[in-house]
């Protein structure tokens, strides 16, 4: 899928990662809506955009926020600020995003929730590191065009 390959091990994310990324990083990719999407149409019904399914996660800001309210913030910072990335264990990841999202993530994606959880686990850190390469965070708007390019 281009754009990340190399922020990854092994240099690759398969399709189904990237739908969950989408869905994880913009919020608006799964619902087929893309960022097409009327702003004042999702807001008056949140179904609109990503299917409910992050019930307000706020894309990469919020995904790192859920993260650092978990008590993974020295991972989610080794992965904003240069240097070597901590990584994440599946297991944090579904305590910090919840089992409903997990759920809900890997059903749209196509897989079971341990593979999503596992892949997931293993290319966040890469894909974060690679969105804020001045350790700042993108927007929502800069991240959609990476997915669309």
């Amino acid at each position: 899928m281009g754009i990340f390959d190399d922020a990854v091990p092994g240099g690759n994310i398969s399709k189904p990662i990237m739908i969950a990324l989408g869905a994880l990083l913009v919020g608006k990719l799964l619902g087929g809506g893309g960022s097409q999407t009327d702003p004042a149409a999702q807001q008056a019904n949140p179904q609109t955009g990503d299917g409910g399914l992050l019930g307000g996660l706020g894309g990469l800001g919020g995904l790192l926020g859920k993260l650092t309210e978990a008590g993974q913030g020295d991972t989610v910072d080794s992965w904003v600020q240069p240097g070597q990335n901590r990584p994440i264990a599946p297991g944090s990841l579904n305590d910090a995003l919840g089992s409903k999202t997990i759920s809900d993530l890997a059903r749209q994606a196509g897989i079971s929730e341990q593979e999503l959880l596992n892949q997931l686990s293993t290319v966040l850190p890469g894909v974060v590191d690679k969105l804020t390469p001045r350790g700042q965070l993108p927007t929502q708007e800069q991240i959609a065009a990476l997915f669309h390019s």
